[in-house]
């Protein structure tokens, strides 16, 4: 924002399942959040912002209404709500990992429903009322569906004849008698923006800083740098044993000592416990590896 502005971004970050990896994931990309004696009010480290934790299911509404600026929600709940509002970009994590969720049909394990269209006239329990409406309608299928309060998974048989869940591994469904048949739609999380709040400059200036620096922690996931010493004489076989394992090609810089080269490689965390004795085989020395928390592109 310029140096004068008084205009503060009022953010909404979800609260409940997603609030956890979305706090953890705002201190990488560079804010620190506490909560407070408030609950839904915590304090966060930039005067240029003020946080509210809402329900994601009620963000995309607050957001279009104007009592929010941008918020962080599920696309799923978007698409439920129906809210008009600017979608900035995807940030693609969950509460167990960076998969995305997945809203599924699901039956007893004993059912003969193999498919959407073998419930005709049939009872579907499920959160995402409207968007399961509008699914099997656009199937051709008649349906009843009514909203379910919660324990979704122990209504079928008795209580509805198919369920529509959200999951992300599909354990909890199996764990209760049930098979997916088909999934209805897949979602990650989305920011949003209040279609005037985007007009606003200033506004838009905040919500592309947040947008860029919690990409960044994404893009980090998974990934820490690696240095390295190697002297002249073995540093061809250590740029052969790199090739291909880092995000780009390896940083080469010659130390004070001619003979002596410093290496830096970015990769993927999982490869490194098999590379580090590899590389120490091939000549490396003073091999660090160490974290990161942003990488932009």
């Amino acid at each position: 924002m310029s140096e004068n502005a008084q205009t503060i971004l009022k953010l909404g970050l979800p609260k409940g399942s997603l609030q956890e990896s979305t706090f953890e994931l705002f201190q990488r990309a560079g804010w620190r959040i506490r909560s407070t004696s408030r609950g839904y009010i915590p304090d966060i480290d930039d005067p240029e912002m003020e946080i509210l934790l809402l329900r994601a299911q009620e963000m995309a509404r607050y957001v279009e209404m104007g009592y929010l600026d941008a918020g962080l929600t599920g696309q799923d709940w978007v698409k439920e709500s129906g809210a008009d509002v600017h979608e900035v970009t995807t940030f693609k994590y969950a509460k167990a990992g960076f998969r995305p969720v997945r809203w599924v049909l699901a039956v007893p394990n004993e059912s003969p429903i193999q498919s959407a269209k073998d419930l005709e006239g049939g009872l579907i329990a499920t959160e995402v009322v409207n968007f399961t409406r509008e699914y099997f309608k656009a199937q051709g299928v008649n349906v009843r569906v009514e909203f379910s309060w919660g324990a979704t998974e122990v209504k079928p048989p008795h209580l509805a004849d198919a369920i529509v869940e959200l999951t992300e591994t599909g354990n909890s469904l199996r764990a209760n008698g049930l098979r997916i048949v088909e999934t209805l739609m897949e979602s990650t999380t989305a920011m949003i923006a209040n279609k005037k709040a985007w007009e606003d400059p200033d506004k838009q200036r905040k919500i592309a800083q947040i947008q860029m620096l919690v990409q960044g922690a994404l893009n980090a996931g998974g990934r820490v740098g690696i240095k390295l010493n190697i002297q002249q004489n073995g540093k061809a076989k250590v740029l052969d044993v790199l090739k291909d394992q880092g995000l780009h090609s390896p940083t080469v810089n010659q130390l004070s000592d001619p003979d002596w080269f410093a290496i830096d490689v970015i990769m993927e965390e999982k490869k490194v416990r098999d590379l580090i004795p590899v590389l120490k085989e091939a000549g490396a020395e003073g091999i660090v590896e160490y974290p990161l928390n942003k990488i932009i592109f």
